[in-house]
């Protein structure tokens, strides 16, 4: 097992506030080079500690005013892996998990308006073959949006 030390977490640290951070300030502030900091997140990335990089995008600007938390009800739990593609050709669709509760899939999207989501909800996701239901939570505001912490006390992945 590959271990992750304390430069490795202070990195992650530092990159998890803010991403666009630059290398050179990143390696003054851990005091290693700047080829040590890229060396050090190039090796977390093919340890798969760290899984993407990039720009969020604020979906109301794009015109995209609901966000939706849609639970779905199979006929059966092990017909996920065969929704889950039908579910990928909808573009609104952001995240889809499968579940233990009362739903076999939990899946989030956002639509237009209410209009545009009972499209999504009536004409698309209903119409899958598998689903017996769903429920549907609209969010009406989002508060915390952050990655986990670095733990001090985990030391391999």
């Amino acid at each position: 097992m590959e271990r992750i030390d304390s430069l490795d977490k202070k990195i992650l640290e530092i990159i998890i506030n803010n991403a666009r951070r630059p290398s050179k300030e990143i390696a003054q502030e851990c005091g290693v080079s700047r080829a040590a900091v890229h060396q050090r997140v190039q090796r977390l990335t093919e340890l798969g500690v760290i899984t993407g990089s990039g720009y969020h995008v604020n979906p109301k600007m794009l015109g995209y005013r609901t966000c939706t938390y849609i639970g779905v009800n199979l006929e059966r739990g092990a017909m996920y892996k065969r929704v889950v593609p039908e579910l990928e050709k909808i573009p609104e669709v952001v995240e889809c998990h499968f579940t233990t509760g009362p739903y076999t899939m939990l899946i989030k999207l956002y639509a237009r308006d209410n209009e545009h989501l009972m499209e999504l909800l009536n004409g698309k996701i209903q119409n899958i073959s598998g689903v017996t239901g769903t429920e549907t939570l609209i969010s009406l505001d989002h508060s915390i949006v952050r990655e986990l912490p670095v733990d001090p006390g985990v030391h391999e992945i």
